[in-house]
């Protein structure tokens, strides 16, 4: 319904026919000098109109909430300004969405609540509830279950759509948990009318505000927060969809989502958002409570985040880069509440994952990582079995010129990585998997550690290649595999050291490195598969134990040894020592097996072993627990 009179005339207005679309000209609107404010909401409001298409750059002074479904919005490439837009609300938890456009469902005023009497097992997609005859399939509902210890520390925040109502007290949802609960959880459903199939994009949006606001200007509020504008916001949204969006200086995300599910953001851009410092802006999309979202073909510069996910689930994130992080943004980002399933492919830039603090939970599952380039990796919060496939962590001077690498041995499976500086801790126990480094090259290890002293569990490295091993310590009790490796170090750098119980070598090459074994603790190495040692370090010794007075196992099998003059291959002073050497063969340099080595617990088995060019300078006399016969000496 058209007024070409503006209320001038008394009698008679016009309607306009038309297909389903219309544009901002059909309401005298063709460019930025008039707001586009009132013909937007008139468009959108009708519900014949399931097409919205704009053909010259626009100007919005207001924020605009639509509870509208089944609407595309098309800017045509076209700018879109805020000049002269209204203040935002100075509330935190509503100003991030107080878009140009938000579309939010709605949600009931009351809730469910159920408190469970029974386990729900991680990948379950039923639920109990109290009576299920108040659910109804089809419909949809906001689902949180009560927090744990931090503020914010729930498992399960999600958007979910009731498919099947099982029994009387169980209903099936279109999500398969990631966490498993026990009995006495409390669950509150909450009724919701999303928004559904609404799509927009295709413009060039230039933010408001732009005030200058630093890092030490933190923790004030930032006048941005009500000044400033974005062009989206999503609530309670079902398959809502963004395209082609290319922002500079919006203050809150471009693409703000909470409580969404079955989304698309593609082909969208940042560019000098006004502050990397403030808590929530500069983002390119931040998405809260989120299910089943893919973000592909994005960009960043400048920025703090790309993406950011809080409690979100089996989402991709394809082909995004951003650049111009070292201000501090890190484009790749999640809080840690949670999160599970989520794969980053074929991406570039800083990351940073279940990193945001106690509050949250610091907690994930199941991510994966594939050829991701960025120049600092720390993972080392309650990440479960995290899968990292040919990431390369490279070394940059103006932000981290060490390259950190650190993981978290918690089902940690790596394949085909690179980096500098790289270390092995652990801050959580929920994985079967077992922790295998394979196929990797790094070079340090962060702080000389490279396996960390709370490590428990096996770490396996296989087929690895460490360039500078020099004074390399493994302090975590738990086994270290090495099968087939190739690690270098120093001639006068230190050996590597182990405090765990088992240290298994099979097969690969180390060069002016060696193996020291703490003795704080009962251990065993076994060394053969066709290993070879070369070479010396500060040590003098290849093989050797340190002070601790525990029972050290040394079985060495088919591995060779070739030392330089004046290097033992094994030296062994004192302490309890259980040592064969069956098949060996020692080229140079010298054994040191002092007597005081093997007294009352030790014992000494040499045989079958080809010594060329030894010199032994210190060996036990025969006797009951001392045999060194049918060896080859050349």
């Amino acid at each position: 319904m058209l007024d070409p009179s503006r209320g001038k005339a008394k009698r008679g207005r016009w309607l306009a026919l038309h297909a389903g679309t219309f544009d901002f000209r059909r309401f005298g609107v063709s460019g930025p000098q008039a707001p586009a404010d009132a013909a937007l909401s008139a468009m959108v409001a009708d519900p014949a109109i399931a097409r919205i298409e704009a053909h010259t750059d626009l100007n919005f002074v207001r924020r605009h909430t639509f509870s509208r479904s089944r609407i595309e919005i098309d800017f045509g490439g076209h700018t879109v300004t805020t000049k002269g837009i209204e203040q935002a609300s100075h509330d935190p938890d509503v100003s991030p969405f107080q878009a140009v456009l938000y579309f939010r469902g709605t949600p009931s005023d009351s809730s469910i609540s159920c408190t469970t009497t029974e386990a729900i097992a991680e990948l379950s997609d039923v639920f109990q509830v109290a009576d299920a005859a108040k659910f109804g399939v089809g419909s949809w509902y906001a689902v949180e279950v009560n927090p744990l210890s931090g503020k914010y520390e729930r498992e399960l925040q999600k958007l979910l759509q009731v498919t099947e109502i099982v029994d009387g007290t169980h209903v099936r949802v279109n999500y398969q948990n990631g966490w498993p609960f026990a009995a006495g959880r409390t669950f509150r459903w909450t009724k919701v009318e999303p928004v559904t199939d609404v799509r927009i994009g295709n413009l060039r949006f230039v933010g408001s505000g732009g005030t200058p606001y630093a890092e030490s200007d933190w923790p004030k509020p930032d006048p941005d927060e009500w000044n400033g504008s974005h062009p989206f916001a999503f609530e309670y949204a079902v398959r809502c969809d963004v395209a082609d969006v290319h922002a500079v200086g919006t203050f809150w995300p471009v693409v703000m989502r909470r409580w969404g599910t079955f989304f698309r953001t593609e082909r969208c851009s940042i560019a000098n958002p006004p502050t990397v410092f403030y808590g929530g802006a500069g983002y390119l999309t931040q998405n809260i409570y989120c299910l089943y979202g893919h973000v592909e073909d994005c960009h960043s510069s400048n920025a703090r985040h790309l993406t950011d996910f809080v409690n979100a689930a089996y989402c991709y994130v394809t082909n995004c880069h951003g650049d111009g992080d070292d201000a501090g943004g890190n484009p790749f980002t999640t809080h840690g509440q949670y999160e599970h399933d989520i794969v980053f492919t074929g991406c570039s830039g800083l990351m940073d994952i279940a990193n945001s603090g106690s509050a949250w939970g610091t907690a994930a599952k199941r991510f994966t990582i594939r050829r991701h380039v960025m120049s600092w990796f720390v993972a080392s919060t309650r990440i479960s079995d995290l899968t990292l496939e040919d990431v390369e962590v490279v070394p940059r001077a103006t932000f981290d010129p060490d390259g950190k690498f650190l993981v978290n041995a918690d089902g940690l499976q790596m394949r085909g990585c690179s980096g500098k500086t790289f270390a092995v801790a652990k801050v959580s126990s929920r994985s079967s998997r077992p922790n295998v480094i394979s196929g990797c090259t790094f070079e340090v290890a962060s702080a000389g550690v490279l396996v960390q002293t709370p490590v428990d569990v096996p770490v396996h490295f296989d087929r690895c290649t460490f360039t500078d091993a020099s004074g390399f310590e493994c302090h975590g009790s738990g086994p270290v595999y090495l099968t087939d490796c190739t690690v270098t170090g120093k001639p006068g750098g230190k050996p590597i050291s182990f405090a765990g119980t088992d240290v298994v070598v099979s097969g690969g090459r180390y060069t002016d490195t060696g193996f020291v074994l703490t003795a704080a603790r009962d251990q065993r190495l076994h060394l053969g598969g066709g290993a070879r040692l070369a070479g010396t370090n500060a040590a003098k010794a290849l093989l050797s134990r340190g002070s601790g007075d525990k029972t050290v196992s040394w079985e060495l099998a088919d591995y060779d040894s070739s030392a330089d003059d004046g290097t033992a291959h094994v030296a062994l002073a004192a302490g309890t020592n259980r040592y064969t050497a069956v098949g060996a063969r020692f080229t140079g340099g010298t054994l040191s097996l002092s007597p005081q080595a093997f007294g009352r617990g030790s014992f000494l088995l040499q045989t079958g072993c080809v010594e060329s060019g030894v010199n032994r300078t210190a060996y036990p006399p025969a006797g009951d627990r001392v045999h060194t016969g049918n060896n080859l000496s050349v």
